[in-house]
């Protein structure tokens, strides 16, 4: 295999087609695409339908199957299932004696959660008293079997302090062959019910989903890949083949995931909201100092332990329909052209449009009457979001919903008349009360993870980016771009994502070894599953109020390089910080830098208070990693940096009514930027420090930004 020649594949399984892109593994630029029909009805399933787009795909890029370094694929197979009901039944065996046991059994009740419409969740309940108890607990696997479950999890209170009970359950039922789950595996959190759902839920789709890892596990080898096959996770990262067997939960909701995770990565945003448009639907989500926003995911109406992309879905995209009464754009969707089986006007031609008038319709039972349809020479079509924006000029040359601007105007012409308007007024209308409902939500994320709105931009993806973000940031006076290949940004984020962990602990009054054991147990999951211990990265969070310790680790399969060729140079990059510092070049300086980031700051005067120094940490390729609006800098060596950064803690800590609170510290090392960010501790902070420090050269330089909590 050549160096040159190497790829990384990303492979997106969605309801109707399945998606393939190879990227360059030096260059990350996109070198192929392909687009197949998913093939849900082939006796080897989706896998079928991922090995005939990876076969095209190598064939449309030149590449051979030895040349492929990372596959991965993401699918909604975990959501359809969960959506359509197609789940299998679990056999829940509950654990303990007197008060656990009434909580335990309680559990039953998880057979009447609703996973569709008309459809519970089938489930089917033993409880035992003493898990070390063989013949009480074989009585339990036998009754579950005999009851028809396909699948056994195993519950106890407690059972992440002492996992014992659970684990002595699952060895007496594995002999039966079916697949077992444990609830402490699935999630060490505190808390019976939420755990034990969570694991439930996990373990109804856990018998297809093993049956379709298995199939595209044995495809992909047949095929001639050597490289180890990776799944899309729902938080933005990718999982180990071996992982997801163990946790399918973690791939719902991983669609949009995807998406963000290419915009991520690709479009290297630091602060930002990210809009993938379908035909029908726009999700959002946030990304915050370079890293997508999670949140405790809600499954089949209940709050659960699945941590996922906190996105928010708009019944806007580029195939909705306009509603008009009273002479004005009333609305825009949520009903699409695509689901009323009407073609889109401005893809008409200017024959097709002769003659056209305007008329209002009910396209599905249920809807309104106003939606507005052309019934012309040509038949009737839709007026849609992607037709208002190709009437205005804002869809490329290239784009996948570009149409003649001539048909795009002509296909406006009739509702402008109506309306009163002029064509480019009736299109701003359609776009105006279209991204109406987008902006409530995009401002509403933005104030909830308090962006700076002069530092967030919004970026496109999907094939209908250009109906709604264009206009959306012109709108809402926002920096905002479509993003590069967007109609395919879900299989690119396939490809680029990185292999993540998280790891949570409830500890009450937790130790620094505390602190550092759950780093170390993240920082090893994500290594044990193929990435490469250099470039790990791990983020720590410690919540007092909830005495929650998080960790989340994430890493690359391989140490990518990028074509220094490529590289900012000094100029750029200082334009980069002087834009994301809203400040004049001029006063803009270097405070500090290493071989991959560089340090600007600026001076900002206040009258009647203290002054302040907004810092931003840009990297080579000129992109702005890290934005602070006040810190203070220092240049150290990894010899130097304890005493260095004590003394830096000790000047910035302050006390206030939760105690003594540790400043908000990140350290630029190498390539990393260790975010240090989450502690509130002072010791514990240095602790961590101490310990991402630990395998580096005592001159290699640190960089120090600590910005006070105050």
């Amino acid at each position: 295999m050549s160096p040159d020649r190497r790829v990384r594949v990303g492979i997106d399984v969605g309801g109707t087609f399945t998606d393939a892109v190879a990227v360059d593994a030096t260059t990350l630029e996109l070198v192929g695409q392909v687009k197949v029909p998913t093939s849900h009805h082939h006796e080897d399933g989706v896998a079928h339908g991922i090995v005939q787009a990876l076969g095209r795909l190598l064939e449309q890029a030149g590449r051979t199957p030895a040349d492929v370094t990372f596959l991965a694929h993401g699918t909604t197979q975990a959501t359809n299932a969960l959506l359509e009901g197609d789940v299998a039944k679990v056999g829940l065996i509950g654990i303990g004696t007197g008060a656990g046991a009434v909580f335990t059994r309680r559990l039953a009740a998880f057979g009447k959660l609703e996973v569709a419409p008309g459809k519970r969740l089938p489930l089917v309940y033993a409880h035992v008293a003493d898990p070390f108890d063989g013949d009480a607990v074989r009585a339990a696997v036998a009754y579950v079997q005999q009851e028809g479950a396909q699948v056994v999890v195993a519950t106890e209170p407690f059972g992440v302090d002492r996992p014992e009970g659970e684990q002595a359950v699952l060895d007496v039922a594995r002999s039966t062959g079916l697949p077992v789950a444990a609830a402490h595996e699935i999630t060490s959190m505190y808390g019976l019910h939420k755990r034990t759902r969570t694991a439930v839920v996990n373990a109804a789709i856990l018998p297809r989903m093993l049956a379709t890892a298995d199939l595209v596990d044995s495809s992909i080898t047949k095929a001639g890949v050597t490289a180890p096959l990776m799944v899309m996770r729902c938080d933005g990262g990718v999982m180990s083949l071996d992982e997801m067997r163990r946790r399918p939960l973690l791939t719902v909701l991983s669609g949009p995931a995807a998406g963000v995770a290419g915009a991520l990565m690709r479009e290297r945003i630091s602060e930002g909201v990210f809009l993938e448009t379908g035909g029908t639907s726009t999700d959002i989500s946030v990304v915050r100092r370079g890293k997508v926003a999670v949140r405790h995911a809600t499954i089949l109406g209940r709050a659960s332990y699945l941590n996922a992309l906190d996105v928010r879905t708009v019944g806007v995209g580029g195939g909705s329909m306009v509603r008009v009464s009273g002479g004005k754009v009333t609305g825009v969707g949520p009903r699409s052209a695509h689901i009323a089986g009407l073609p889109y006007a401005c893809f008409a031609s200017l024959e097709e449009l002769r003659d056209a008038r305007v008329a209002t319709v009910r396209p599905m039972d249920g809807d309104s009457d106003d939606h507005v349809v052309l019934d012309a020479a040509g038949g009737r079509f839709a007026v849609t979001m992607t037709c208002a924006a190709n009437a205005l000029g804002r869809v490329p040359d290239g784009d996948f919903a570009r149409c003649d601007p001539e048909a795009a105007r002509a296909a406006l012409a009739p509702l402008a008349a109506l309306l009163g308007l002029d064509v480019a007024g009736a299109a701003r209308a359609v776009l105006d009360a279209g991204t109406a409902s987008v902006r409530a939500v995009v401002d509403t994320m933005i104030r909830d993870y308090r962006l700076g709105r002069e530092t967030a931009v919004l970026v496109g993806g999907g094939g209908g980016a250009a109906a709604v973000t264009p206009h959306l940031a012109r709108a809402a006076g926002l920096e905002g771009r479509v993003a590069r290949h967007h109609e395919v940004i879900s299989p690119i984020g396939v490809a680029l994502a990185l292999v993540r962990e998280q790891v949570e602990r409830i500890i009450p009054g937790a130790t620094q070894e505390h602190i550092l054991a759950v780093r170390a147990e993240a920082e090893r999951a994500v290594v044990a599953q193929g990435a490469a211990a250099d470039g790990v990265e791990v983020e720590v969070t410690v919540d007092p109020q909830t005495s929650t310790v998080r960790a989340v680790a994430t890493g690359a399969t391989e140490l990518r390089t990028r074509d220094r060729a490529h590289r900012a140079d000094d100029a750029e990059r200082l334009r980069a910080a002087a834009a994301s510092l809203r400040a004049q070049e001029a006063r803009v300086r270097i405070l500090a830098g290493t071989d991959a980031y560089t340090v600007y700051g600026t001076e900002v005067r206040r009258r009647l208070r203290a002054g302040r120094q907004p810092v931003r940490v840009v990297d080579a390729d000129g992109v702005v990693r890290l934005g602070v609006s006040d810190a203070r800098v220092r240049t150290t060596t990894v010899g130097a940096a304890g005493e260095t950064l004590a003394s830096l803690v000790r000047e910035a800590t302050s006390y206030g009514d939760g105690g003594v609170r540790a400043p908000a510290v990140r350290l630029l090392v190498g390539g990393r930027i260790a975010d240090l960010s989450g502690v509130l501790e002072p010791e514990a902070l240095l602790a961590l420090a101490r310990s991402e420090l630990r395998t580096r050269a005592a001159d290699e330089p640190v960089v120090a930004v600590v910005e006070s909590r105050a």
